[in-house]
Parts: structure tokens; C-alpha cells; sequence
């Protein structure tokens, strides 16, 4: 599936995205405001929708928390330079990743190839492996994972990053570790985008026996998932 929705009110940007885009393979359609592009998102035709921030009738940040209600379709978003309460809100309410405008389309083609990549899966596992770690039980290629029988409720960034702590439960992974395998990119110097992610799958995670999250910081080191 590799359906692409832009929304983004700029059509001049959002025809030379469409553009580039297509000759690289994808299948894209636009909408140019909010409310617009939260109905087509919500349609179920797409693999991922490019969302900007900056818009008419309803803005990115209303858009994602519509979208979020309904769906755990990849988002990404698009934000000005320097609009960081805007990007770190953006993050919180489940967006997966942000790309920094002005951007070039090939860019913007990599991060959702990145993102579609992880989401998709590879098919290298095949069907049944199973990662379990605790209470915790992930099946990669289902893209469905549960805490003690019940079913977490993920964004496709929140599933790649657990399954890179659960591979490695009991070792601390760096965050450029967790970025480079879970987002597809290298960690940007003073990114948060994993930070809030992270203190995301934090409550929605369950506790240890003792009361603590399963999902500890490690002092320089990075981010560890606790066996038990």
C-alpha cells in the first residue's frame, strides 16, 4: 500500500511534493485544509498522510487530534523552523515523526519511505515470531502488540521503537540507536522527537510487580526495557 494523502493549504509546495513523489512510485492525493484532509484520512485509502501544521478552517494540530481519535494511520508532520511547542504538541498527540520546512521533496520521499518501511515490516521474521518480554508480547509482522493479554494501543513510531527496546530488553539503547532504527534517521542535535515518545509508551505500558515502569532511563546511556 503505498497511498500517500498530503494536506497542506500550499498547493504550489504540494503539487511539486505530488510530483516528485509519483516518480518515485507512491500513489498521492492532496487536500488543502483540515477538515478536508481528516475526512480523506479517515477513509482508510491511505498508508500515510503528510500533515502541515500551518493551515486554514482547522490547523495541523486539531487535524491530528481528529485523525488520532479514530485511527493509528502514520502521520507525519510538517512544521515551520523553530516551531518547537508546535512539533513537541504535535509528537504528544501521536504523530510520528516531523520534517523542518522549507525541505527538498526528496526529503520528504525518504522520511515516509522510512516510516512505511517500519510500518509495513520487511518480512524477514515470518509469521511466527513472537518477542515477549515480561508482560509484555510483541508480534512484529501483525504489528500488534499486548500488556498481561490486553492490547496497547500504538502509533506505528511507538510500535518500532518497543520492538527496538523489546529486541534488546535488559541492555540500554542509545537514542540515536533508537532513532536510526526506529525513525529510519540519524538523532538531530537537540531532538526530542524520541524523549516524547518514549514518555509516551511510558503510560501505556504497565508497572512491574515493584510499581516501577518497565521503561527506565539510563543515565548517558539511553533507554532500557526491564526484564522481569
Amino acid at each position: 500500500m503505498n497511498q500517500v494523502l498530503l494536506i497542506d493549504d500550499d498547493a504550489e509546495l504540494v503539487g511539486m511534493f505530488s510530483e516528485y513523489m509519483e516518480q518515485e512510485g507512491f500513489r498521492v492525493s492532496c487536500a488543502h485544509d483540515g477538515e478536508t484532509g481528516a475526512r480523506e484520512a479517515l477513509s482508510g485509502q491511505y498508508a500515510i498522510a503528510v500533515l502541515d501544521v500551518m493551515m486554514p478552517r482547522m490547523n495541523g494540530i486539531e487535524t491530528l487530534r481528529r485523525i488520532r481519535a479514530a485511527s493509528r494511520m502514520p502521520i507525519l508532520m510538517l512544521t515551520g523552523r523553530g516551531d518547537d511547542a508546535d512539533r513537541i504538541l504535535g509528537l504528544e498527540l501521536g504523530a510520528d515523526d516531523y520534517v523542518t520546512k522549507p525541505c527538498t521533496p526528496r526529503e520528504l520521499t525518504a522520511r515516509v519511505r522510512a516510516i512505511l518501511r517500519r510500518t509495513q515490516g520487511s518480512g524477514n521474521d515470518g509469521p511466527g515470531i513472537t518477542l515477549t518480554v515480561g508482560k509484555l508480547t510483541m508480534l512484529p509482522e501483525q504489528r500488534r502488540a499486548t500488556w498481561d493479554g490486553q492490547a496497547l494501543e500504538l502509533t506505528s513510531t511507538e510500535f518500532n521503537l518497543l520492538e527496538v527496546l523489546a529486541r534488546n530488553a535488559g541492555r540500554p539503547v542509545s537514542k540515536n540507536d533508537l532513532s536510526e532504527q526506529g525513525l529510519g534517521r540519524p538523532l538531530a542535535r537537540f531532538d526530542r522527537n524520541i524523549d516524547v515518545h518514549l514518555s509516551s509508551l511510558r503510560h501505556k505500558l504497565g508497572t512491574l510487580s515493584d510499581g516501577r515502569s518497565c521503561l527506565q532511563t539510563v543515565y548517558r546511556l539511553g533507554y532500557q526495557l526491564i526484564r522481569e
